[in-house]
């Protein structure tokens, strides 16, 4: 009998330090890998802790901009409030000026544009360049820098008179149509004139047969320029050649 129980007692000895294995084993292995994921981990760590230290960093920065923009959006209306009244200026002065303003001045027979000054505006009737133009306002004795929708009645008047009277002020290297065919005199024209002038005296020109006269009843240059090449006016024919 004692001879049996040895080595029942001995099985149970062997099947209870199995187990007791199997634990230290399962045991190392979560060690193992214990050991294996701690770096990681902490990996993981240091970068969240990095992350939300870069994302306090960017509020802060953020809140310091949202500081400054209110400021600065503080000072902006005033300085918009400045800029508002120096609009408001001018209109008022615009305002002003629209009451004894003319947009359209009429000297010669031609409209003027009131926006442009007296010199560029003179310009505007034909036959009166910038020399013309210069020297009626030295005559006159008026600012050049003055425009044409400002200026008064009698200024008005004198410079029609100025411009009436420029063929015997002016001198007559600045007139335009000097030795006149009917009576030798050194005249300037303006306006319309200059043109019912021309069409008399090549009307003049024609009935006395000049070549001046012919040329112009042709239709061809009268000064002398070449006609083979240009000025193929009419019933011209092409070039024909030669037949053998």
């Amino acid at each position: 009998m004692p001879d049996e129980s040895k080595p029942k007692e001995e099985v149970q000895d062997e099947t209870a330090s199995e187990p007791e294995e199997k634990v230290e084993e399962q045991k190392n292995t979560e060690e193992a890998k214990n050991a294996e994921e701690t770096p990681v981990e902490t990996a993981k760590e240091e970068l969240e802790q990095e992350s939300a230290e870069e994302e306090k960093v960017d509020e802060e920065t953020k809140d310091v901009q949202k500081s400054e923009e209110k400021q600065e959006d503080k000072k902006q209306p005033a300085k918009a409030s400045k800029k508002d009244e120096a609009k408001k200026e001018p209109k008022k002065k615009a305002d002003k000026k629209d009451d004894d303003f003319q947009y359209i001045v009429r000297i010669s027979n031609t409209d003027i544009d009131g926006d442009k000054n007296i010199v560029y505006g003179l310009t505007s009737i034909k036959g009166i360049g910038m020399h013309m133009a210069t020297f009626i306002m030295e005559k006159t004795g008026m600012d050049r820098k003055l425009k044409m929708g400002k200026l008064s009645e009698s200024q008005i008047k004198k410079l029609q008179d100025a411009i009436d009277i420029i063929s015997d002020e002016a001198p007559e290297w600045m007139l335009n149509h000097r030795k006149d065919y009917e009576t030798g005199e050194d005249i300037h024209l303006i306006g319309p004139d200059i043109d019912l002038k021309l069409r008399d005296e090549i009307n003049v020109m024609k009935k006395i047969r000049s070549y001046r006269g012919i040329r112009h009843e042709r239709g061809l240059p009268c000064r002398g320029q070449r006609t083979r090449a240009n000025n193929r006016k009419g019933l011209t024919l092409g070039v024909s050649k030669k037949r053998n």
